[in-house]
């Protein structure tokens, strides 16, 4: 299987340390076709917008799942490289709002993005989308979420009475921004952010050895790494403290050993801010895309 090769790439983003929360690039948004769409029942957190490229024939699209520690962030603004693409007419993007963990700890979250993606693929032909060529992309919390929907099994099943729950939650590209993979790394790399362990039901400084190991597995999109995973592509910054980049090492080490076509794309001297998905590092994105699902 064809791999990408790592890349390397000098990006004037902001040093800014942030706080698991993506910045969006500060141009012009497009509006939503659909708002507030319910793709589930059990929270009002449950909502989808749509944003559909004009097109005659079926585009792709990108489901956009937003950062904030997995405890805050909206769906409402989209990353300047995803507007774009559904500006040009080749791209639609569903952007997706999920349970936090003030309301519910993992796999809530999980839950709602796959639940998100079967959603998507049940309206593709009323809203002009392939069904076959749909990624998932997102920023920090947002990123841990795209690699976890885009790495575990098929959740679809063919005996459900709920036909949503009939479709496939599988991908076929995704691309992370500062995304956590691998929660065994607070063993060994200090984690001072509490949305680790606030993702798991835990209170904030919970010692590590504490914290179910089963748990800290299943949450970890790096546990679900199998030779048939869709294309995926990681950017870091190499100064970031908040995601160390040892997470995105790990997993890009992961995947290449399993076979999976996969690209790391190294911003040297960023920090958190690489999850606002700017600049160059958002250009690289939509090429990705264009590689792996914008070419029937």
């Amino acid at each position: 299987m064809r791999r990408f090769q790592r890349l390397s790439l000098s990006i004037g983003l902001p040093l800014l340390l942030l706080v698991l929360v993506p910045m969006t690039a500060s141009c012009q948004q497009i509006p939503p076709t659909h708002r507030d769409l319910a793709y589930d029942n059990q929270h009002a957190s449950q909502r989808l917008d749509v944003y559909l490229a004009k097109s005659e024939t079926p585009v792709p699209a990108m489901v956009y799942i937003h950062g904030g520690g997995w405890r805050g962030g909206s769906k409402n603004r989209l990353p300047q490289w995803l507007s774009n693409a559904v500006a040009q007419g080749w791209l639609s993007v569903v952007s997706v709002e999920y349970r936090f963990t003030d309301v519910a700890p993992h796999p809530a979250q999980t839950d709602d993005c796959l639940r998100a993606i079967q959603f998507v693929r049940s309206n593709a032909a009323a809203w002009n989308i392939d069904p076959d060529r749909i990624g998932v992309t997102g920023g920090s919390a947002g990123g841990h979420l795209s690699l976890w929907v885009a790495l575990h099994d098929d959740v679809a099943d063919a005996q459900a009475t709920d036909p949503i729950k009939k479709q496939s939650s599988r991908v076929a590209c995704a691309v992370s921004f500062a995304g956590p993979t691998d929660w065994s790394l607070l063993s060994d790399i200090e984690h001072k952010h509490p949305a680790y362990r606030q993702l798991l039901g835990y209170q904030p400084g919970t010692a590590v050895a504490e914290m179910d190991a089963d748990k800290m597995k299943d949450v970890s999109p790096i546990s679900f790494v199998s030779s048939d995973d869709p294309p995926i592509m990681q950017v870091h910054g190499d100064a970031d403290d908040i995601v160390p980049i040892k997470h995105a090492r790990r997993m890009d080490k992961q995947l290449q050993e399993a076979g999976v076509t996969a690209e790391l794309v190294v911003v040297p001297g960023a920090n958190h801010g690489v999850a606002g998905a700017g600049g160059d590092a958002g250009k690289r994105a939509s090429e990705f895309v264009l590689e792996t699902i914008g070419k029937k």
